[in-house]
Formats: C-alpha cells, structure tokens, sequence
C-alpha cells in the first residue's frame, strides 16, 4: 500500500515539474519577440538616447504590438528621410545651376564677342577717316596701316624706300628778304658733325655723316667750286649732287640751315626747299609759307614725314625723303 502511495505521489511530482518547466519554456518564448525587436541593429545609438527593452506579458505589462520598432528605430527612420530629402533637395539645385550658370556664360560671351567686333569695327572706320583726311590734307602726319614708325635717328630704314607719286617741278616767287622770326640765322660753327648721323646707314647718308662747315674767303671757293649760287644774299656751292653753305664767302651773310641739301632737278637750293615744302603742305605735315627757307617749322614737318615713313630722322632734305616723297 505504501508503495502504491509512494509512486502516486513521485507521479504528481513529475507531473507538476514538467508543467512548471513547460509554463517557463511559454514564458521564455513570448519575451523574446520583445527583446528581439529592442535589439539594436549593430550601429551605436545616438549620444544621449538609452535602447529599452519593451516590456513583455511575464512581468505583468501588455504584450507589444506587431511591428512596432524601438525609439532607436524611429529616429534613425526619421534622419534617413530627411537626409533623403535634402539629397532630393540638392539634387534638384544641383540640376538647375549648370543649366543657369550656362546660359549667364553663354550671355556675357555674346556681349564681349559683340564689343571686340565694334572696337574693330570702330578702329576701320577711324583709319578710313584719317586716310581720307591725311590725303585732303586736314590731318598733320596722319598714321597710315603698316607704316612703320622709327625713333628719332636710331632705328634705319628697312628695304626699298617707298617710292611715292611723282610730283612735278614747280618754280614758287619766294620772297626777296628773309623772315628772320619764322628762320632765324644758324652761326658758323668750326668742326661740328650733325647729330646722330654716324647711326645713318647707306650710301646716301654718307654726305651727312662726312659733312663738316668750312672757313673760307671767296678766291678760295671760286678756285675749288665752280657753281656758287646766292639765296637770301647767301652763298651755296654744288657739290656732288648736293648743294652746301659756303661759309667766309660773306663773313656776315645769312644761312638758316648749316648742311646739306639735296640738289633736286638741278634747282638752287631755295626752290627745292620751296616744292618741299608745297608737297608737305599738300599731304597735311607742313602748315606755314612756301617762302623757300628751311627754317625750324620746315625742318618740324620734314621731321614728321620721314618718322611717319619709315627714314631716317635727318630733319633735313635727303635723296630717301624725296624719293618717298615722288620728287627724285
């Protein structure tokens, strides 16, 4: 009978273990969906926010809802949707800036296009404008397209001198007396050489490099020269191809120039002075009177004429600057 009693009692006893570890299992089962659901995703939660875990049916609190997601969870949802919609954002600016950035290029490009055709169109116009004025004679040393302009007796003539229209002869009536303000006197001066003409190169500046005034009564000059002419009460002898001052013939006579002058046509030395001047005076350099003296406004002009055309600065009346200028 005890025994009977015994095993009985060993058989609850089983009974009620198994239903206890079975209760603990069924317990066990339904907290993991919570703890599963509060587990982080492997990246570290912001700073200052703490993972809770949702309270599950053993510790007395309502079972949790499916799908429902940790505080963790829901911010990080709501970062990636904004950060979603800022890229939408920028990418949206992103596509419109190089359309507009583009366009305002394409603009300027087309004002600046624009202005560099009006400057040339522009600088046409005003070297048209001053050709037509240079040859009506308006413009004094009116700049031509591809003139080359040199400095003062420094840098010579390149090439062929330019040879320009021929222009005839003409015999001017130059006043009888000189006019002492427009061209004063030149002094006599033992050993003097022109300035900067050792720099002039070629066979037709050699008599400006060579030249030197001379001291001498007129037996002298009657005995070495047999063409002497007068201007201005002025001897000038010819030498050459060149007409030149003959100093002592008249001790007080009157020179407005000291060197030489090239003998054009085989005209006294005032005449050539004259038609020089008659020809700068056409083409817009020489503004004062055809009076036959190469005085300082003469020698300004032939200056201005011989720098604007690519010779040597000499001021004075050469073979090149007649040639340019069609009278030899």
């Amino acid at each position: 009978m005890r025994i009977l009693v015994t095993l009985a009692c060993s058989v609850a006893l089983v009974s009620v273990v198994n239903a206890q570890q079975e209760n603990k299992q069924h317990q066990k089962k339904q907290a993991q969906p919570a703890q599963h659901a509060a587990k982080p995703t492997g990246r570290p939660a912001p700073s200052g926010s703490t993972n809770k875990r949702v309270p599950t049916a053993a510790s007395g609190m309502q079972k949790p809802r499916t799908g429902q997601t940790s505080q963790y969870q829901t911010q990080k949802l709501n970062q990636k949707a904004k950060s979603q919609a800022s890229t939408a954002v920028y990418q949206g600016q992103k596509g419109k800036r190089p359309e507009t950035s583009n366009a305002s290029y394409q603009v300027q490009k087309g004002k600046k296009n624009l202005t560099q055709v009006e400057r040339q169109t522009a600088k046409k116009a005003n070297e048209k404008q001053t050709a037509r004025a240079a040859n009506a004679g308006q413009v004094k040393g009116a700049w031509k397209p591809n003139q080359t302009k040199t400095a003062m007796g420094q840098t010579p003539a390149k090439g062929k001198v330019a040879q320009g229209k021929p222009t005839k002869p003409q015999h001017f009536n130059v006043p009888k007396q000189p006019n002492n303000a427009k061209a004063p006197p030149v002094k006599f001066q033992q050993g003097k050489h022109i300035q900067g003409s050792q720099s002039w190169q070629g066979a037709r500046y050699t008599v400006f490099r060579n030249y030197s005034p001379q001291w001498h009564n007129q037996g002298w000059w009657h005995n070495h020269y047999n063409r002497i002419v007068f201007v201005y009460g002025a001897p000038y002898y010819w030498n050459a191809g060149y007409w030149f001052p003959a100093w002592g013939y008249y001790p007080n006579a009157y020179y407005a120039w000291d060197g030489p002058i090239y003998a054009y046509n085989n005209m006294p030395p005032d005449q050539v002075i004259a038609n020089v001047q008659a020809t700068l005076q056409q083409q817009g350099y020489y503004h004062g009177d055809v009076d036959g003296l190469i005085g300082p406004l003469t020698r300004g002009a032939i200056a201005d004429y011989q720098r604007d055309n690519g010779l040597y600065v000499t001021s004075a009346i050469d073979q090149p600057t007649l040639q340019s200028l069609g009278m030899a």
